[in-house]
């Protein structure tokens, strides 16, 4: 049977004959696990921005696996003094950022600091992490898994930074090896005084900092590190299940296809945080939000607990028309598969077609 996608509940709906597909609890698969320091919300920083940071900490150790100690503060640190977190720009929901960054020119007239000329082809730095191009053609990466290594991209921007810091595998951790690494992205000791302070800042919880997750305990909590280890895996329309990431199907409403991705769909990734503490749910957003305890929109974000199923419908009265869902972490926070051409993030909870929720545990 093919399996059904995140929207693929409107069909179930429809054609009542079709059998619902339940998925068998079979935790094979070893997440890469984050620290419970995922952040909701830090005060200065557009929440856009902060799940770039977020999502380039977590994919970081496949890029440079012997590096150690990347946090999102670090690279918080760094967009703070080179863009203030591309204050006055237009961030999409893709992470492009509009209008573009860009530093002033290196022609050697001491304009922003710098008195080093640059007279070969484009000699401004770009995007939120002020990337020179020459750095970006080494360091750049592709963030949101769009196919694309674009500086004037928040996803892109913040891992090709964390590579950068990274080099060959530093130990973050040892201030004297950050200092190195802030150094080497701009070689002045005040930039890494006015860096370090900004990670300081960021580091410390109850200064704007809020811990995704932090009361989250038990089963609750062992969904969300499963989901949030996910963080950087690609969408893939009907992929994923009890066991982890799969090869996906066609085709989403939009009319991508899952063919080839190995990745998660929005219930794909539900499907396989639950299964870690042996919940077994159907393949369907639609079918999901009907499992345990269902709290009503009308009660607003407030009343769900971390660890709890959270819902997006077409029409949020009717569950038959319910297209998408997430995990709720806490402080207004979710981790999901949003859509074709995205990876599994940390985000706020859509502000549109908000349907509850469901507590399972």
């Amino acid at each position: 049977m093919k399996k059904l996608g995140c929207a693929g509940a409107l069909v179930l709906a429809l054609v009542v004959a079709v059998p619902v597909l339940f998925v068998v609890f079979a935790a094979t698969r070893e997440p890469a696990t984050p620290t419970m320091e995922t952040v909701g919300k830090v005060a200065g920083i557009p929440q856009r921005m902060l799940a770039a940071y977020q999502s380039a900490a977590a994919q970081l150790p496949r890029q440079v696996p012997k590096c150690k100690g990347m946090r999102w503060p670090i690279l918080a640190g760094i967009a703070k003094i080179e863009s203030n977190h591309a204050a006055g720009r237009t961030i999409k929901d893709n992470g492009d950022i509009t209008p573009h960054i860009l530093g002033p020119l290196l022609d050697g007239s001491g304009v922003g600091g710098n008195t080093t000329a640059f007279p070969e082809g484009n000699n401004r730095a770009e995007g939120p992490f002020q990337f020179m191009p020459a750095t970006w053609t080494g360091s750049g990466r592709d963030g949101n898994g769009d196919g694309d290594k674009n500086p004037h991209n928040a996803d892109d921007a913040a891992l090709g930074a964390a590579v950068y810091l990274c080099g060959n595998g530093r130990n973050l951790t040892d201030r004297t090896q950050l200092k190195a690494a802030i150094f080497q992205y701009n070689h002045s000791d005040a930039y890494v005084a006015d860096v370090l302070s900004w990670i300081d800042r960021y580091s410390q919880l109850g200064n704007g900092t809020i811990r995704i997750g932090a009361h989250a305990t038990g089963k609750a909590r062992t969904v969300i590190n499963t989901a949030l280890g996910e963080m950087g895996t690609p969408y893939s329309w009907g992929g994923g299940g009890p066991g982890g990431p799969t090869i996906g199907t066609c085709c989403s409403p939009s009319g991508k296809s899952g063919a080839g991705i190995r990745g998660y769909d929005c219930s794909g990734l539900t499907t396989y945080a639950f299964a870690q503490v042996g919940v077994s749910l159907p393949r369907t957003a639609a079918a999901q939000s009907q499992r345990g305890k269902r709290i009503p929109a009308s009660r607003g974000v407030g009343a769900l607990s971390p660890g709890d199923l959270v819902f997006f419908a077409y029409d949020p009265s009717s569950d038959a028309t319910i297209y998408h869902v997430g995990i709720y972490l806490g402080d207004g926070q979710m981790v999901n598969a949003a859509r074709p051409g995205m990876k599994v993030r940390a985000e706020a909870i859509w502000d549109h077609s908000y349907a509850g929720g469901a507590r399972l545990l």
